[in-house]
């Protein structure tokens, strides 16, 4: 940084000390009036840019306030201030001398809007002054009884019209209208006269404009006007509606700022403060007034999703809203907004506290102090800085935006930052501390939903340490590297399958401390996770699916929402917590949480280390460590006893254990996941920390999750030969078809294999081959956890651009030694799996209850080189399978969460399909067959003849009769309920020793549903 920057940021923050030292005055009520304004005189000058030659005066009605040396010189600026349009003083600053005489202009902008903000706040102190002078003025009026002979809301109403004349007869009007809503004669006579001329005076046309009535004594009409007040309304009621009005009025101001989308944050934070300034607690908002400020302020701050704005504002309140503004980092022009992350937290936090007032298990959740950057902050950074050559990026070739982002990025770090951010990010430090940050990225479009943008752009972690200057560089440098994420060719990508590269992008950030503690020189939060309140990949039978989903991990939650190729979380369902993933001692141990990501406070970097290692050396300094761990001894797995173990000794096992059975934290997790789906109305996903005392939400979006989850009947395996792949293990329910094209990478060549760059150049063919096969016909098999930070060996290297195109993903986890690859569910990377309905499954070649036919991968004809022929010296590695091949024709795949079971079979009968239509009846088929199946035991098989267009055309053959009436019946009564746009044809043949039964289905339209 320049010197000349330097001291510009030096002298900003002499303009935000300034405001903040008159804030400080105004609200000092042991002072008189008159000596906050001198205070404020005297505080001025030394935020100038030569503060040594400065000097001021305010003058306020017929006083004057200034500082000992005050005079009027050719060096001079003066701004007056109004109330309610009236010209009532004026605030001049004025340099007694300039170095060298110089000629020029001494005032900077900056300096003269000091001077403009100041002026405004002294408008408001001033109006409210004269408001609560009213307000007092109504006490004392309420107080007496019929002063001079008048009803106390006479006296409110004659303080009004000598104040302000306009808002008297606004008041009038209303009163008007209540007496003429009670039938009084004389009161619609009076409102007549008001308004437009009565029909019988002149013929009606309704295409002519009506004439506009004069009053001609306005003081004869008020007088009626309050004669018929008088004799006509409780003087209770017409005070309480003289109340509403006022409040109401004093809102206008406000809810004219929000309505136009002209108003800019600066203009919109200033109305939302004269607005609370100004507002005496005493007097509430109407329940109507309160929820349109509420859905204005949500929509002008977060956005303009109608569902999002309807939860919203049964929760948020207005105080929230000025609490927010304070912790805003905008350009004085600025239109943004804060972006998807920021909004999904903000209002999470104010459903739960308001839940928790009936729910004792929500209290005490709390939310890390956060700073938000507005979102429009990286265009008026882009533009500080002539970078307005990327506005086109994203319409490149993505081959093309993946070789130059690295440049962008670095465009991006080496850039400078507007002064109006930099003054903004040193406030945000100064309220922050020396607590270690995260930069998290909030774009508009993310935390949507069918668009949650999991892990596309940048989070990055600061430790925060080292003098201001240093901290402010580091801060600055994370934002850039959010903002140029921006045009990252992930989210690039992901935008453009789903149509919103159009959309005008802009990246909000939040900048928020880190839970945790300070363990040795290391800082962490005691444990960390996501949690799901849908479970869309469970392990048991018994867990279903509003039962949820914990992924959790001690240390940074990082490792359990990024996909790491050497560990583990521990996965537990808060609906079933008893049933655990791993059973055994053995795959307890086993599958145990290894390493622990944390910030270094010594070499000030992200670090990952060995979990062992931490405690052995810190272990005595862990808050809550004997609730995470278990201590193995004996070939068993039990709690730490008391507070004197010495885990340097111990072999210590992540099990989380003490968490999960003797405190109330699933129970809690459940609270705060069940209640913001409940108010959101939508599936959630949350991510938390803990600090050893206090649970901290970081993060609430929707859960993206397939709609249509219903089981598939899965078919009878007459022969293994067509089978290509068969587990019993973390299925979910699916169907496939129409698949054309196997992709495997063969996970032994790829494991023993020792050159990283070949291993890079496979991430690389499957990019090629997802951009060239066709979408959605084809389906990748490899091994380990795909797209992996981490270890490239134990899994295949790529993002979601590189595999957006497939049908389904299916990870190979062969054993090597005792190690197996973790699940990808719950990661950032099974969500993108998720919302881009590609389907997922985990393959265990090594149990028994599992087989791939690795022997055919290998052995059929390999269509590499002629689909991706740059990549032939992969062959070895890749094997691309082509059908029709051979007798089988495609690839369906039945996946059965409730009977935990996926089956692939190649087709020998025809299975292209020629149309959707054609797909949509064969999955109507099967969903119909798995009940026939299980409930109609004379049936022994079913077949479907997919080409009758017209209807859905079923065979049955049946043993014998005696369940055919209610067969036909079930099918009428099927077709009914279910309001199936085909006709039901159903033929019914009977089995007998004849073995060419069955060859009227031997043609090739036909398919055995089972």
């Amino acid at each position: 940084m320049s010197s000349e920057q330097f001291s510009h940021i030096s002298h900003e923050e002499r303009e935000l000390n300034c405001i903040f030292t008159i804030e400080e005055i105004l609200k000092d009520n042991s002072k008189t009036i008159d000596e906050r304004y001198q205070l404020i005189i005297e505080a001025i000058p030394s935020s100038m840019n030569f503060p040594e030659n400065a000097d001021g005066q305010i003058i306020v009605s017929d006083k004057i306030f200034k500082t000992h040396n005050f005079k009027y010189t050719p060096w001079v600026f003066t701004r007056s201030f109004f109330v309610q349009n009236e010209e009532i003083g004026s605030i001049t600053i004025a340099y007694h001398k300039l170095e060298n005489n110089q000629d020029f202009e001494p005032f900077l902008q900056g300096e003269k809007n000091l001077i403009l903000n100041i002026a405004s706040r002294l408008e408001n102190f001033i109006l409210y002054q004269e408001l609560q002078n009213i307000f007092s003025d109504l006490d004392a009026a309420a107080t007496m009884h019929k002063p001079n002979g008048k009803e106390y809301w006479e006296t409110i109403l004659e303080t009004i019209r000598r104040t302000d004349p306009p808002l008297f007869m606004s008041f009038l009007r209303k009163i008007l209208h209540i007496l003429s809503a009670r039938e009084i004669e004389q009161a619609k006579s009076l409102l007549d006269q008001s308004i437009i001329s009565s029909f019988e005076e002149e013929a009606f046309d309704e295409n002519t404009p009506t004439k506009k009535k004069k009053i001609n004594t306005y003081d004869d009409y008020i007088k009626e006007i309050l004669q018929l007040a008088r004799e006509n309304i409780e003087p209770n009621y017409l005070r309480n509606r003289l109340d509403e009005w006022l409040l109401f009025n004093k809102s206008i101001p406000l809810i004219k700022t929000l309505e136009s989308d002209s108003t800019s944050l600066t203009e919109i934070s200033l109305a939302i403060r004269k607005y609370f300034h100004l507002a005496p607690e005493k007097i509430k908002l109407t329940e109507g007034l309160l929820k349109g400020l509420r859905v204005a302020l949500i929509r002008r701050f977060f956005t303009d999703n109608l569902q999002f704005i309807s939860s919203a504002k049964e929760y948020v309140k207005l105080n929230d809203f000025y609490n927010l503004i304070t912790k805003m980092i905008y350009m004085p022009t600025s239109h943004g907004k804060l972006g998807g992350k920021s909004s999904g937290l903000f209002v999470a936090n104010t459903i739960l506290r308001k839940k928790a007032l009936e729910n004792p298990l929500l209290q005490q959740i709390k939310t890390p102090k956060t700073w938000y950057i507005a979102s429009d902050s990286v265009l008026a950074f882009m533009h500080y800085n002539e970078l307005e050559e990327l506005q086109d990026y994203k319409y490149k070739d993505l081959n093309e935006i993946k070789m130059e982002h690295f440049h962008v990025i670095q465009m991006f770090k080496n850039a400078s930052f507007p002064p109006e951010l930099e003054v903004g990010l040193s406030s945000a430090l100064d309220d922050l501390g020396d607590v270690p940050l995260i930069v998290r990225s909030s774009s508009l479009l993310e935390d949507q939903v069918g668009s949650s943008f999991s892990g596309k752009y940048k989070s990055l972690f600061l430790p925060n340490q080292g003098t201001k200057t240093e901290k402010l560089n580091a801060l600055k440098d994370a934002i850039a590297e959010v903002f140029s994420s921006t045009f990252g060719p992930d989210p690039i990508e992901y935008r453009s399958e789903r149509s919103l590269l159009d959309f005008h992008e802009e990246m909000a950030v939040m900048i928020q401390e880190v839970v945790g503690n300070r363990i040795g020189k290391y800082y962490l939060p005691s444990f960390a996770g996501v949690a799901f309140s849908n479970n869309e990949f469970r392990w048991s039978q018994r867990i279903r699916r509003e039962d949820g989903l914990v992924r959790i991990v001690p240390g940074l939650g990082t490792r359990a929402v990024d996909r790491v190729g050497d560990d583990y979380p521990i996965l537990v369902s808060p609906g079933q917590p008893n049933l655990r993933v791993n059973v055994s001692i053995e795959e307890t141990i086993r599958y145990s949480p290894k390493f622990v990501d944390v910030i270094n406070l010594e070499t000030h970097k992200f670090d990952t280390i060995s979990f062992d290692k931490l405690i052995s050396e810190f272990g005595d300094e862990y808050p809550a460590l004997e609730k995470i761990v278990s201590i193995y001894k004996d070939n068993m797995l039990r709690e730490p006893i008391g507070i004197n173990t010495d885990y340097s000794q111990e072999t210590c096992v992540v099990t989380f254990d003490g968490i999960f059975k003797n405190q109330k934290f699933l129970q809690k997790i459940d609270a705060v996941i069940t209640n913001l789906q409940s108010a959101f109305n939508s599936p959630v996903d949350i991510e938390f920390a803990h600090d050893g005392t206090d649970l901290y939400l970081l993060q609430c979006r929707p859960q993206n999750f397939k709609k249509d989850n219903s089981s598939i009947a899965l078919p009878e395996i007459t022969n293994q030969v067509n089978v290509l792949f068969e587990t019993n293990k973390f299925v979910s329910n699916g169907f496939l078809s129409g698949i054309n094209y196997v992709v495997y990478v063969d996970p032994i060549l790829y494991s023993e294999t020792e050159n990283k760059d070949i291993l890079i150049k496979i991430g690389e063919a499957i990019s090629r081959l997802n951009k060239v096969l066709p979408r959605r016909e084809f389906i990748l098999i490899g091994p380990g956890r795909w797209g992996s930070r981490g270890d490239i060996k134990l899994g295949v290297r790529v993002t979601y651009s590189d595999i957006n195109n497939t049908a389904m993903l299916i990870e190979v986890a062969k054993k090597k030694g005792s190690y197996t690859p973790d699940l990808s569910f719950g990661t950032h990377f099974f969500q993108d799996l998720v919302e881009a309905s590609i389907s997922y499954l985990p393959l265990y070649p090594d149990e028994t209850t599992s087989y791939l036919n690795e022997e055919f991968l290998l052995s059929a004809h390999n269509s590499l080189m002629e689909i991706a022929p740059e990549y032939e010296s992969l062959s070895n590695y890749i094997h691309v399978v082509k059908l029709p091949y051979d007798n089988f024709k495609s690839l369906e795949i039945f996946m059965n969460a409730d009977e935990s079971k996926a089956i692939a079979l190649f087709q020998t009968s025809a299975n292209q399909f020629d149309s959707d239509e054609e797909k949509e009846k064969l999955l109507l088929g099967h969903k119909l067959a798995k009940y026939l199946k299980s409930h109609f035991h004379s049936i022994d098989n079913l077949y479907l003849n997919l080409k009758n267009t017209a209807n859905l055309d079923l065979y049955f053959l049946i043993s014998d009769s005696e369940q055919l009436i209610q067969i036909k019946m079930w099918l009428s009564g099927f077709a009914v309920g279910n309001n199936l746009k085909y006709e039901l044809n159903f033929n019914f043949y009977y089995v007998d020793e004849n073995p060419n039964q069955t060859t009227i289905f031997d043609n090739l339209n036909f398919i055995q549903l089972f």
